[in-house]
């Protein structure tokens, strides 16, 4: 499959490109970025062609991934999508609901696949155990912690993202959280509580169509020595963690492209397609709701 690269930043140059390249079932035609210079310097080093023109991309390509922020993510992919391409996406899907509902119009009007790259559910240790506890009755109560260092004295390459920085770990790291827990326990009724901390730490409690509750702590602005997520289930089958995984985010992104080739080719519909991420999305948009009105 033909297949484009809309971004250059640095996940689309540490993750996304490096992916692409080495996959043996895609032909990575090109990449297209706000910064033509930047997309220039990552296609040389990838050897594939820097596009000016982000329309004569999407025309020689079937595909695009995209890491690009939200905002402008969601508006390409309609535009991708539009043109006939499959989608492989990053998270969160749309920095609004509404964006995320035309995202997911287009898909399903154009007829195209899509696959929302939410890195644990792509890694294979975690992506097996959510599989198994997904097939278990009686979970009671989950606790997420997902702690980044980005804003918290580290020398993240994320640090000066203007849409991490305006949305914070609510829209960073809660959708790799709740990528885990959807899926286990259940959709999300409501957010019955957020609460924010130090920094952009938030404090969610959410109640889940399974029965479960579940807390969330999310944060970009831990100290580098406290950073890293654990998920925590408690239920009648005893005390369950989430494993540690081996992998990098490359071979995640490569599995997340073979689910979108399979999804392409005739497949069912991948679980992270943009429909799950529009849900995602739509939960974070209710805590950020309750979080504005504690103002």
């Amino acid at each position: 499959m033909r297949i484009g690269l809309l971004g250059t930043g640095p996940w689309a140059d540490m993750a996304h490109a490096p992916a692409l390249a080495a996959h043996d079932d895609l032909d990575f035609v090109g990449v297209w970025g706000r910064r033509p210079d930047a997309a220039k310097e990552l296609a040389q080093r990838h050897g594939t062609r820097a596009y000016d023109d982000v329309d004569a991309l999407l025309a020689d390509v079937e595909a695009v991934a995209v890491a690009l922020p939200p905002a402008v993510q969601a508006g390409l992919a309609v535009r991708a999508a539009r043109a006939g391409c499959q989608l492989l996406l990053d998270k969160p899907l749309a920095a609004t609901v509404a964006q995320g509902r035309a995202v997911v119009e287009a898909v399903r009007s154009a007829g195209v696949a899509s696959v929302v790259f939410f890195t644990t559910r792509f890694q294979p240790e975690t992506e097996a155990w959510i599989t198994e506890q997904a097939a278990a009755d009686g979970w009671f109560t989950a606790r997420a912690q997902w702690l980044g260092a980005v804003f918290g004295g580290g020398d993240s390459p994320f640090a000066d993202s203007p849409w991490r920085r305006d949305k914070g770990a609510l829209w960073d790291v809660g959708p790799h959280a709740l990528s885990v827990l959807l899926p286990v326990l259940g959709d999300a009724r409501r957010v019955t509580a957020a609460v924010p901390g130090p920094g952009d730490t938030v404090h969610l409690v959410l109640e889940h169509t399974g029965g479960a509750s579940s807390t969330l702590t999310l944060s970009l602005t831990a100290p580098p020595a406290a950073a890293g997520a654990t998920v925590e289930l408690r239920g009648r089958a005893g005390v369950t963690l989430l494993p540690e995984t081996t992998q990098g985010p490359v071979p995640a992104l490569r599995r997340a492209a073979d689910a979108l080739l399979a999804a392409a080719g005739g497949g069912r519909p991948h679980p992270c397609d943009a429909a799950f991420g529009l849900r995602v999305t739509e939960i974070l948009a209710e805590a950020e709701a309750l979080l504005t009105d504690r103002g």
